[in-house]
C-alpha cells in the first residue's frame, strides 16, 4: 500500500490525534478532549494516552494470525500496564480515543472502526463505503444539541460542552452507551470490524472527525470529492480546506461545533501499490 497523511492540532492545548503506518497496516486515533474543569484519573493525558495506544497497536497488527479486534483488546490491556501504578483507572475520567484501522492480509483488506472516526473505501464499480460508529450521537441528545449552540469560544459554550462531556463519560463503554478505546479491553468487542476482497478496492481514507467534516458536518463536498481531492492533492490540502472553512464561520454559527477547529488527521491509502510512506503538515 501506498499512504500519506497529514495531522493537525485544533484549538486546544495540544494535538490528540495520531496516525501510525506500516508497510502492511495504518491506524488512526482521535483522542477525547477533557475540558480542564473535569477531573482526569491519569496524570499522563490524552496524547499521551493515544501514542501508547497507537504504537502498540500497529505492531500488534503485524501479526496476521490476530484479528483485529483482538489486538484492540491487547492493546487497551498492555497500555494499561503501562501507567496503572501510578494513575487511577477505574473510574470514569480517563483518558479515551476513537479508532479506525486497516491492514492488508493475503488477498484481504481487514478494518476495524472504533466510534465516530469515518473509514472510506473506493469499491471501483461498487461505489463508495463509508464504515462509521455513530453511537456516541445516539445518547445524551438534549445536552448534544445544547453544546453545539454557538457561539464558539465563550464561557457559556465551554460549560455546555462540560457538561455534555460528564455525562457522556457516564454511558461510555456501558451498555445502551457507546463505546471508546479506554481502560476496558472488552470495548473491542464492541468494534466494526470486517473484510473486503483487496482486489475490490482502489483506495481508502481514514479520517478523524476534524478531517471528515467537510463531508458530514458541513456539507461542502461529497465523500467522492473528498477522495479527488485526496488522490490529487494530498492530506494536507484536504486538511487545509478545512480549515479555510472554519475561519469562514469562526463562530459556529453556519456549521456548530464543539470547537471552532478541531484536531484533523487524514491518511491516505492506494491500494496495489509499493510501499511508500509520505507526511506533511498544513
Amino acid at each position: 500500500m501506498q499512504v500519506s497523511m497529514a495531522s493537525t492540532q485544533g484549538v486546544g492545548a495540544a494535538n490528540e490525534d495520531t496516525v501510525h503506518v506500516s508497510p502492511t497496516g495504518v491506524v488512526v486515533l482521535d483522542g477525547l478532549s477533557a475540558p480542564k474543569d473535569l477531573p482526569m484519573g491519569c496524570v499522563h493525558g490524552t496524547p499521551w494516552f493515544v501514542r501508547q495506544l497507537g504504537t502498540t497497536l500497529i505492531n500488534l497488527i503485524g501479526d496476521e494470525e490476530m484479528p483485529l479486534r483482538e489486538a484492540l483488546r491487547a492493546a487497551i490491556a498492555a497500555v494499561n500496564d503501562l501507567h496503572r501504578s501510578s494513575c487511577d483507572l477505574d473510574q470514569e475520567a480517563v483518558p479515551a480515543s476513537t479508532v479506525v484501522m486497516v491492514r492488508e492480509r493475503g488477498d484481504a483488506l481487514d478494518y476495524l472502526v472504533l466510534s465516530d472516526n469515518v473509514l472510506v473505501l473506493d469499491l471501483g464499480a461498487d461505489g463508495i463505503r463509508t464504515v462509521v460508529d455513530k453511537r456516541v450521537e445516539e445518547v445524551a441528545a438534549d445536552e448534544m444539541r445544547a453544546a453545539l449552540q454557538g457561539p464558539t469560544g465563550t464561557a457559556e459554550h465551554a460549560a455546555r460542552v462540560s457538561q455534555l462531556v460528564s455525562i457522556q463519560r457516564s454511558l461510555r463503554n456501558k451498555p445502551g452507551g457507546y463505546w471508546v478505546a479506554a481502560t476496558d479491553p472488552a470495548a473491542a468487542d464492541e468494534a466494526i470490524a470486517g473484510s473486503v476482497a483487496l482486489a475490490r478496492v482502489q483506495q481508502a481514507a481514514l479520517l478523524t472527525d476534524g478531517a471528515s467534516r467537510l463531508v458530514d458536518s458541513f456539507g461542502v463536498l461529497t465523500w467522492n470529492d473528498l477522495l479527488s481531492l485526496l488522490c490529487a492533492e494530498g492530506p494536507a490540502a484536504l486538511i487545509a480546506r478545512t480549515r479555510e472553512a472554519e475561519l469562514a464561520d469562526p463562530v459556529g454559527e453556519r456549521w456548530p461545533r464543539f470547537k471552532r477547529s478541531d484536531d484533523a488527521t487524514a491518511a491516505y491509502v492506494k491500494i496495489g501499490q509499493p510501499v511508500l510512506l509520505s507526511s506533511s503538515t498544513p
